[in-house]
C-alpha cells in the first residue's frame, strides 16, 4: 500500500534582513528557509530538536540541494512545504518553497541527514527506534482513520 508521506507548510513573510541590495532573497536564506519547514515538519511528528536531545541523538546535515526557480522578494509571503521521504536508515526530506498567494514554485530541494549517538559522537546507519515508532504511530492512526 502507498503511503500518501507525512509533510508539513509553514507561511511567513520575506524579511528585510534576507534580502541583498537588489532586494531578492540572497541565495543562502533559501537553506534557512528549508530549516524552518523542517522544524515543522519533526515538531509535527513529535521529534522535534529538543526531543532528539532528550533521546540522546543529533542528526547533522550530510547533503543539501536546491534548485532556483525564480526569487523571493522583500515583502513575499513564503509558504515551505517538507515531506518526508526516509526515516529508517536516515532523515531524507524534501522541499518546496512558493508564493503563499499565486501557488507558483520558487525553489525546491532536498536534505540528507544521519542519527549520531550524541555520548559517543558515533554515526548511526539505521535511525533510532524512537524515531520510527513516532513516524509509524502517523502511519497507525491514517490507516485507522480510514
Amino acid at each position: 500500500m502507498d503511503r500518501e508521506p507525512i509533510s508539513a507548510e509553514i507561511e511567513f513573510a520575506v524579511e528585510f534582513y534576507d534580502v541583498d541590495p537588489m532586494q531578492v532573497v540572497w541565495h543562502g536564506n533559501y537553506v534557512k528557509y528549508f530549516e524552518k519547514a523542517r522544524c515543522a515538519l519533526l515538531d509535527s511528528i513529535g521529534y522535534g530538536y529538543l526531543q532528539m536531545i532528550e533521546t540522546g541523538y543529533v542528526y547533522p546535515v550530510t547533503n543539501i540541494s536546491l534548485k532556483y526557480i525564480g526569487p523571493f522578494k522583500f515583502g513575499e509571503m513564503v509558504r515551505a512545504k517538507a515531506i518526508l521521504e526516509e526515516y529508517e536508515n536516515c532523515l531524507k526530506i524534501k522541499y518546496e518553497l512558493r508564493n503563499a498567494k499565486t501557488g507558483e514554485i520558487r525553489t525546491k530541494g532536498g536534505s540528507t541527514q544521519m542519527a549520531m549517538k550524541m555520548d559517543t559522537g558515533e554515526s548511526c546507519f539505521a535511525c533510532p527506534q524512537v524515531f520510527i515508532d513516532r513516524v509509524e504511530a502517523i502511519f497507525k492512526l491514517r490507516d485507522g482513520a480510514q
